[in-house]
């Protein structure tokens, strides 16, 4: 049996042969990808705020009950205050996650052509 050693040789000069050669590309600024994540990112953290505002009004609604079925010479008003406060903050919360849906529903509409 015989062994045959088979060397390759590469095209490059003999003083490029040993070196590595890492080149960079600048990636250029590409206005729809930034578009297309700052929607993206706008709904996720809407949707997220949504849900800490609605455990938060379940909160102050539970002892906004809690307060009403209690002595009533021990006053810790404010809770109603605290529950509307976190409705309403979750009402423009959750607009801004379906006006964010919306637009880039209507983007990705209008870059395919339909």
């Amino acid at each position: 049996m015989k062994i045959h050693k088979i060397t390759h040789q590469s095209s490059l000069p003999s003083n490029t042969r040993n070196k590595l050669v890492l080149r960079r590309t600048r990636k250029r600024f590409n206005p729809k990808v930034f578009i297309d994540r700052t929607i993206e990112k706008t709904a996720i953290a809407s949707l997220l705020l949504t849900g800490f505002l609605g455990v938060g009004a379940i909160g102050c609604w539970g002892l906004e009950i809690i307060e009403t079925n209690t002595n009533s010479n021990i006053i810790i008003s404010g809770w109603e205050y605290q529950k509307n406060r976190s409705l309403g903050a979750m009402l423009v919360s959750f607009s801004a996650f379906l006006g964010s849906s919306l637009v880039g529903a209507s983007l990705s509409i209008q870059r395919d052509k339909f």
